[in-house]
């Protein structure tokens, strides 16, 4: 997905590269648990969790936040090994080969994209290096991956249970395995609704729907064959990761910052969205250049919104707001100040984003 007149040679290319890596943002067990500071606490104490009374606690009984819980700890209960087909309502499909294997104190993953690009995305705990075989180089990268099930601060007054209310339906085979189905639907329609396939003795999420407030699907990704055995270890994946010789090294600049010391603010909450992570990008610009991007993300818990902000530029940016869709996945660019061009992308209802796009104001 390519729209540089929408989406401008700054976020565009954050975007474009999140859109790459469709199946890291889809695949939401095995992605969400290596996500912000807390990862290392996750990933020790989730075989606990999986094997708890949680886990012994019928379908029909678990809440919603028992659900989610259930679903992080699940990467890392056994190494697997699956291919991964994402499919979009309007007929756009792809799928990739995924390796997963856990150790206690980090997470190592490996994608094959089977369709578009050539490219070998490699990930431990939030250090990402992504391979393109065609031009030789290797993007380094930290990314503190908000998956479809990212962490939260505990904020008075919201909850995942006050804004989705979760039905178990029942258990149904998917890619050999019986899972566990249940919904989660929303409250109100700034979010969408899911429906996730659980493997009944891991936990792990082995298919997902997203869903529009008509119960359509706008989006499902699932495994379409999956070993929950494999014998690729992390020793074996790390080895593969750090095989950089003959290939060029590209390695953005990253800075972690927050909302509040860029500047910036909400006039209003979003309804349930609470400020996750900020970081500031350098990304390639036109010329060779860099251009300086700050990332903002926002969740409610499942549902996640990244505000990417950038100087505006007559010459790459439109004058007026503009709209893209992708599966499930709504994107808005539009000038929000003189100077200030700003691009909200997430797996929320455009309003939920045009909302966010009134609501951000510039404090200094």
């Amino acid at each position: 997905m390519s729209h540089p007149g929408v989406f401008g040679s700054g976020a565009g290319a954050v975007l474009r590269r999140l859109k790459t890596g469709l199946l890291w943002a889809l695949c939401c067990a095995s992605f969400s648990a290596v996500a912000g500071p807390q990862a290392a606490d996750r990933a020790s104490s989730a075989p606990a969790a999986a094997s708890g009374a949680d886990s012994a606690a019928a379908p029909a009984e678990r809440g919603i936040v028992q659900w989610i819980e259930r679903m992080h700890g699940a990467p890392c209960v056994r190494p697997y090994a699956g291919t991964f087909v994402v499919w979009a309502a309007s007929g756009a499909m792809a799928s990739s080969r995924i390796w997963h294997a856990c150790d206690g104190q980090q997470q190592v993953e490996r994608i094959e994209a089977l369709t578009g690009t050539p490219r070998t995305i490699f990930r431990r705990n939030d250090e990402v290096r992504t391979f393109f075989p065609q031009s030789q180089t290797v993007r380094l990268d930290r990314r503190e991956s908000p998956g479809l099930f990212p962490r939260v601060p505990v904020v008075d007054g919201t909850s995942v249970a006050q804004f989705y209310a979760s039905r178990a339906e029942g258990q149904e085979r998917v890619a050999g395995f019986m899972a566990d189905v249940v919904r989660f639907k929303p409250v109100d329609s700034l979010r969408f609704g899911y429906k996730l396939w659980s493997e009944r003795e891991t936990g792990l999420v082995v298919k997902l729907q997203t869903l529009g407030p008509d119960g359509r699907v706008l989006e499902q990704a699932a495994f379409s064959e999956l070993d929950l055995n494999a014998s690729l270890g992390t020793e074996q994946l790390l080895r593969m990761m750090e095989a950089t010789a003959g290939y060029k090294r590209v390695e953005p600049t990253v800075v972690k910052t927050t909302v509040t010391a860029e500047g910036w603010g909400l006039r209003q909450p979003v309804a349930g969205f609470v400020p996750v992570s900020c970081h500031r990008r350098s990304v390639a610009a036109a010329g060779n250049s860099q251009a300086s991007v700050l990332q903002c993300l926002y969740s409610d818990g499942l549902a996640s919104v990244s505000l990417f902000l950038e100087p505006f530029n007559a010459e790459r940016h439109p004058t007026q707001p503009q709209v893209a869709t992708a599966g499930a996945t709504q994107v808005l660019g539009q000038r929000i100040l003189p100077d200030v061009w700003l691009t909200a992308v997430g797996e929320v209802p455009l309003q939920t984003l045009r909302l966010f796009a009134g609501q951000l104001e510039r404090l200094r």
